[in-house]
């Protein structure tokens, strides 16, 4: 799932989730697509795509003000994989000035109960494993769970300022929509306790003069913990200083690599807001 999600803090009763119902609606979310990707965006999602999709078991669903003004939408597309029903969830957006009012997960929560009158329990997405407001959206908020990495998903260059320099490395996410794991993350639980974490090794950065982290290439432990660090706003790092932005992709994409081959899965996403520094913890088995 591509797209710059909010991340949840405040529900607003006045924002309405229900489906694209008019051609102004479904131009409306390739404008917004353009808003949040950039006008040559070469993956926008054309119009007659979006009304086809829910047409055939798809997603393509808004979020309205009280005055019928579009401020996000979660699009996707239902299929057979291996026998059974899956839904990809493509994109997610919302307004920048409608973030944290919760609408990203209010978008997923209602795109969940569709798929499931459908009789649809897997859903996948992607998201960048760099963006710390997604990672806390889908793995705390939504109780998601990260089957892979994928370097450069979508080639090197979508013509979008939000990946220029930074490619499109994506976490591949699988929800399990009727697990408790999904239910308690909805209910407003953690959906990992990132306490287990806090005195495994960091991986990837180090605390440079300033006080400040900065991504570093070193030995990779073969602990039964680790964690890997990101930028608490990549997207800053990247406006302030873009070969510091792409040092963090390079480090964490050959840490996820090798622990995810290793064995290890990706158990919990943590930001500190006292330190502000945000770390994804991993971990493996115990060996018999």
């Amino acid at each position: 799932m591509r797209g710059e999600a909010a991340r949840s803090v405040r529900p607003d009763p006045d924002v309405v989730i229900r489906p694209l119902r008019s051609y102004d609606e479904y131009q409306a979310c390739v404008a917004l697509q353009k808003e949040t990707w950039g006008e040559h965006f070469t993956e926008c999602v054309p119009a007659a795509i979006l009304l086809v999709g829910q047409k055939i078991g798809g997603v393509t669903a808004g979020a309205f003000d009280a005055h019928g003004r579009l401020l996000g939408f979660v699009f996707g597309l239902t299929g057979v994989m291996d026998g059974r029903l899956v839904h990809w969830s493509d994109m997610l957006a919302v307004r920048e000035e409608a973030r944290g009012l919760g609408i990203g997960k209010r978008l997923k929560a209602y795109q969940r109960e569709r798929l499931l009158e459908l009789g649809v329990e897997l859903a996948y997405w992607t998201f960048d494993p760099l963006v710390a407001r997604n990672a806390h959206l889908n793995l705390n908020r939504l109780g998601a769970e990260i089957a892979d990495y994928l370097p450069d998903m979508y080639g090197p260059d979508t013509q979008s300022e939000l990946h220029s320099g930074l490619g499109t490395d994506r976490f591949l996410i699988v929800w399990r929509m009727r697990d408790e794991r999904v239910a308690r993350a909805l209910s407003g639980e953690r959906a990992a306790d990132p306490a287990p974490f806090g005195d495994s090794p960091i991986v990837n950065s180090r605390v440079g003069a300033e006080g400040q982290p900065v991504p570093v290439q070193r030995d990779l432990p073969a602990s039964d913990a680790v964690r890997v660090e990101i930028p608490s706003d990549i997207h800053a790092v990247k406006a302030a200083n873009p070969a510091l932005a792409a040092e963090w992709r390079a480090t964490t994409r050959r840490a996820f690599l090798e622990y995810l081959k290793r064995g290890y899965r990706v158990e919990t996403f943590h930001c500190d807001p006292r330190m502000g520094r945000c770390f994804y913890g991993l971990a493996r088995d115990p060996q018999p």
